[in-house]
């Protein structure tokens, strides 16, 4: 299976760089399980649920995983904090001129970063101060790629889950953003359950595929955690993952059988479901993983003209975007 077989045209201008005015203003299309195709608007979810379904998110907390700072020559660097390792050691990306090495030193505002070490394409640095204050202090929101403006303060509240608890995540499980309060509130009034996970989106989900059989590309490792109430919510009811990260904990639960742990799950045609009924999703990039996730679920077909006919009716793509349901 090529990597090519996932790809489609996408005008740029398509790509959201800003969300929606108010969070559930986004727009839905409905794949049902015949494939039809339904415009809606994201405020109708309600309606398309009810006591049969359990909506599952992922409650993980984006950090500010970003900072910039210089070496003591001069030399600009940026760091893309991964996961913290203990209170002042992470592991991160590292953008520099020359390929830091161990000893190298950061200077980000008043605190000194040490590389001592490398692990992969990630750095294991030593920070002068705890990890959680030097973001919070100096780190701004890890925009996605193709957004092309630097982080504002809108960004710091609309690119997180109104329910995000858990800090952890360099990305934002970006299905879960399109909800409010309120809409989570009217769903519950319809019967349908609520229940939390927790996975924590890495660094990852921004590489993209540099193999061209599908069957070659692995997986980046993500932490995931499902409490036991979960567990029980899903039981004998129809699933509806709000987002790829939620499914992705959901299905590698039931093939490992552990609750909590780390995932490299990869799902791609041909990948049986075992949990997941129903998916939320927003549009994803061409040749993407998430792409191939999707297909898997519906089929590479449907998938592929849902996609072209939300190039036609101009929807949104990307983080900022519009989202998708999808029955299987």
């Amino acid at each position: 299976m090529l990597v090519s077989d996932f790809d489609y045209a996408l005008p740029a201008e398509l790509i959201a760089q800003h969300p929606a005015a108010q969070r559930t203003a986004s727009r839905l299309l409905h794949v049902d399980g015949h494939g039809a195709l339904h415009d809606r608007r994201f405020a109708e979810l309600p309606s398309l649920v009810d006591e049969r379904d359990t909506l599952v998110l992922n409650d993980t907390r984006v950090l500010k995983a970003r900072l910039f700072g210089h070496k003591p020559s001069g030399g600009q660097v940026e760091l893309f904090v991964e996961r913290a390792l203990g209170d002042r050691q992470a592991l991160a990306l590292m953008r520099a001129g020359h390929a830091p090495k161990a000893g190298t030193e950061v200077l980000i505002g008043e605190v000194r970063a040490t590389v001592e070490g490398r692990e992969g394409e990630l750095y294991r640095v030593r920070f002068s101060a705890d990890v959680d204050e030097v973001l919070e202090r100096h780190g701004s929101v890890p925009l996605p790629p193709y957004i092309t403006h630097a982080a504002e303060r809108e960004d710091a509240e609309r690119y997180q889950t109104v329910y995000a608890a858990q800090p952890g995540a360099v990305a934002a499980p970006t299905a879960g953003l399109h909800f409010d309060h309120p809409l989570l509130e009217r769903i519950e009034k319809r019967g349908a359950r609520i229940a939390r996970l927790t996975l924590h989106v890495g660094f990852g989900t921004f590489q993209p595929v540099r193999v061209e059989e599908v069957e070659a590309h692995r997986m980046h490792r993500e932490r995931y955690s499902i409490p036991q109430a979960t567990m029980e919510a899903i039981t004998g009811r129809r699933v509806l993952a709000v987002g790829t990260t939620s499914l992705r904990a959901l299905e590698s639960a039931a093939a490992t059988g552990a609750s909590s742990g780390e995932t490299d799950l990869f799902i791609y045609p041909g990948y049986q479901f075992q949990v997941v009924d129903r998916l939320l999703t927003n549009f994803h990039l061409p040749k993407s993983t998430l792409l191939m996730l999707v297909c898997a679920f519906a089929g590479r077909d449907h998938v592929l003209r849902a996609y072209r006919h939300a190039v036609e009716q101009r929807y949104g793509f990307f983080s900022y975007g519009d989202a998708m349901l999808i029955e299987r």
